[in-house]
């Protein structure tokens, strides 16, 4: 496959998509989902008008969030998050992207990462660099914790389930004792494309959708960033949770996510 080339064609295809996606801006809900998660008439739009085009520009099939798809341990698929933030997105924050990641054997070898409102177009392939705008970005330097930004993950401090509030709170407590520079953009895609950018020192995901990490960590590792769980392993499709950061960082906040403990602790 010619990555940079399957990667120019999806570039065409989600600059198309940018335009419903900045119409609809501050759409309502339209399916309720676990919890209180929705999309909006805008996530599933996008969502179908994307995998149509792919399918037919590229021959690979697509797993979207909305409406499934393709196995994401097929030899090659695409992952589609039609709108990464979409609680941001109805609430008319800017903070939204929509965020596609081609897999090959489970192996995020390119990603893209649109952010409409902010006019921000991040891709990459396997082996870097990434791409801002089309315009090549350094690789990410050694950089230390106290020096970063840090984004994580939101929280309800009475949840429970895998990773509970009261755990988040504990990581969100610890890491703050080193850098009180932490953020949450309820957003993971663009918290990773942003670690990618050096824009965040890091980034810790709660979450486990492949959908909101797989363009993300193929663009940290075309920038030369680290992704693994939060337990320090590899970060495949079947993590649960992810923890992207530059060199240096990305030890800091490990050593830290281990001293916190286990989340079944708490």
């Amino acid at each position: 496959m010619d990555l940079d080339a399957l990667v120019a064609q999806a570039s065409e295809i989600l600059d198309a998509a940018a335009e419903p996606f900045l119409e609809g801006h501050r759409a309502d809900s339209a399916v309720s989902k676990k919890g209180d998660d929705f999309a909006t008439k805008v996530d599933l739009a996008i969502e179908r008008q994307v995998v149509d085009a792919l399918t037919k520009a590229t021959g690979i099939e697509v797993h979207g969030e909305e409406f499934g798809g393709a196995d994401v341990d097929s030899p090659w698929v695409w992952v589609l998050d039609p709108v990464d933030g979409t609680f941001n997105y109805a609430a008319g924050s800017p903070l939204a992207a929509i965020l596609l990641g081609l897999l090959h054997d489970g192996d995020p070898v390119a990603g893209l990462t649109w952010l409409p409102f902010t006019g921000q177009r991040y891709t990459a392939v396997a082996g870097g660099p990434l791409m801002k705008n089309g315009v090549p970005q350094p690789p990410l330097e050694h950089t230390e914790l106290a020096e970063s930004v840090i984004g994580i993950g939101t929280f309800n401090i009475d949840s429970r389930g895998r990773f509970p509030g009261r755990y988040r709170l504990a990581v969100l407590e610890n890491l703050s004792r080193v850098s009180s520079r932490l953020r949450m953009h309820g957003a993971t895609g663009i918290d990773l494309a942003y670690v990618a950018d050096g824009i965040l020192g890091g980034a810790i995901s709660f979450g486990d959708h492949v959908w909101d990490h797989a363009a993300g960590v193929a663009l940290v590792r075309a920038a030369g960033g680290i992704v693994t769980n939060l337990a320090g392993e590899q970060w495949t499709p079947e993590s649960r949770s992810a923890l992207a950061a530059a060199p240096g960082v990305h030890a800091e906040m490990l050593d830290i996510l281990r001293r916190t403990g286990n989340p079944e602790d708490y």
